[in-house]
């Protein structure tokens, strides 16, 4: 697909396909197909982006055309869109953010009535109707256009609330963390959330002004947080990306860990609970390898999806896993919700500390094998074996590995980015071989 990636549409606000008319014509399709599953309401919420009360407009309007009634959340999670969508039993859902991006970008992700991601084959014939458009001059899309945002229900964020701490496993039971928000969705949710669970807050980078979202905090930026932790005395410290679906994680004396941590802490203690099927655990191919050879001392078994969580939550699915999950810190709990939530990733880590009585940092034992990852910025995503020097240099640098290590790399499927994965046992020649590649990346494709 060309402008669908791995978690929805994504790009500049005001441009398309994140245009008026073209979230017009999005609310429209996704109120249309609500309508003929005999559906009648759709959620919408969104994050703190000075473009997303205007698209969630475009998009309500769009859903009003449809003859489909919108229950709008406000200012909430992208995965608490998924989670209300269950609650109200809607049709559809859709949020607007774009996740970790910088402010100017917004995105849009739609949830089918499972509060899974659209299906496939949906986001594609919404696709061809955006794309239908770009031929020849575009005319305004017909029809009445009513834009105005449409009034937050408070209920539906406490809504979301309750269903997020009702099915914790374990209380908090007066556990110190550090919260950095990120000035995202979670800025108000996120510290509540985690009170209600037991924990006692202190939230930073919770000022969203319209721009500041992601901006030198949250999952992107995790130092200040970690290093917060470590000053403040915190037992935990967790950074939340803009939408709050992801979570990075500090343990007391600040050493940072991310979703390969996470499922490494969490399998282990779900296990011991008998929580943990014989499906194990689903991470992706952007997984340290570290993580498989110690879930296998563990008796624990251990699949590679695809990027994206819509492909870790298939795989999950296909083998009866429990947990899965990315090393972005994108984690999914599948007795919990079908969505990634952050602040449920941090309720559940929150508990195992509680519970077990033992430091983050002794349940974050993962050896991890040295690894590498680079991003180039790219102007178009041509194939990689178009260029025969970039596979030339992954062909020597996956030779000269022999077997102890890997090369990956990627199109990244939100940004215009080319990224570059190198794994091996020696960490010099580790970096040795991504700088190699990176520098002939920057050659051929930038």
């Amino acid at each position: 697909m060309k402008l669908f990636g791995t978690d929805g549409l994504r790009g500049k606000a005001g441009d398309f396909p994140l245009d008026p008319d073209s979230l017009r014509i999005v609310g429209r399709e996704v109120g249309a197909s609500i309508r003929r599953e005999g559906g009648r309401i759709a959620v919408l919420g969104g994050d703190t982006r000075e473009s997303t009360p205007a698209m969630v407009g475009d998009l309500a309007a769009g859903l009003t055309e449809a003859d489909c009634g919108v229950a709008y959340a406000g200012v909430v999670p992208t995965p608490a869109v998924a989670e209300l969508v269950l609650a109200l039993g809607a049709g559809a859902g859709v949020s607007v953010s774009a996740s970790h991006n910088p402010y100017e970008d917004n995105g849009v992700k739609v949830f089918a009535p499972d509060g899974r991601k659209w299906a496939d084959e949906m986001e594609e014939a919404l696709e061809r109707e955006l794309l239908d458009r770009t031929e020849g001059p575009r005319s305004p899309v017909p029809g009445p256009k009513r834009d105005l945002l449409p009034p937050a229900d408070p209920n539906l964020p406490e809504l979301y609330l309750s269903r997020l701490v009702e099915r914790l496993p374990h209380r908090l039971s007066g556990l110190s963390v550090l919260l950095d928000a990120g000035n995202g969705a979670a800025w108000k949710l996120g510290p509540e959330a985690l009170a209600r669970g037991g924990a006692r807050v202190n939230a930073i980078c919770d000022r969203p002004d319209g721009r500041n979202i992601n901006e030198g905090c949250g999952a992107l930026h995790p130092e200040r947080m970690a290093g917060e932790t470590r000053r403040s005395g915190a037992a935990m410290g967790v950074a939340l990306d803009g939408d709050a679906d992801r979570a990075i994680f500090a343990d007391e004396t600040g050493r940072l860990l991310d979703g390969d941590d996470v499922l490494w802490i969490v399998a282990r203690r779900w296990k011991s609970e008998g929580r943990l099927p014989d499906g194990g655990v689903v991470g992706t191919v952007m997984s340290n390898f570290g993580l498989e050879v110690a879930l296998a001392r563990e008796g624990i078994a251990f699949h590679r999806a695809a990027v994206g969580d819509r492909n870790v939550a298939r795989l999950m699915a296909e083998t009866g896993s429990a947990l899965g999950g990315e090393t972005s810190g994108h984690i999914l709990f599948a007795p919990l919700s079908p969505a990634g939530d952050g602040i449920q990733t941090a309720l559940v880590v929150g508990g195992v500390v509680a519970a077990t009585g033992t430091k983050l940092s002794g349940l974050a034992t993962l050896e991890k094998s040295p690894q590498v990852l680079k991003n180039v910025r790219v102007s178009q995503r041509d194939p990689i074996e178009s260029s025969p020097a970039l596979a030339r240099a992954i062909g020597q640098a996956q030779a000269a590995l022999d077997g102890r290590g890997r090369v990956f790399v990627r199109y990244s499927g939100t940004e215009p980015l080319l990224r570059i994965l190198v794994e091996g046992t020696d960490e010099r020649e580790v970096r040795q071989i991504a700088d190699d590649i990176e520098s002939v990346a920057r050659k051929e494709l930038s």
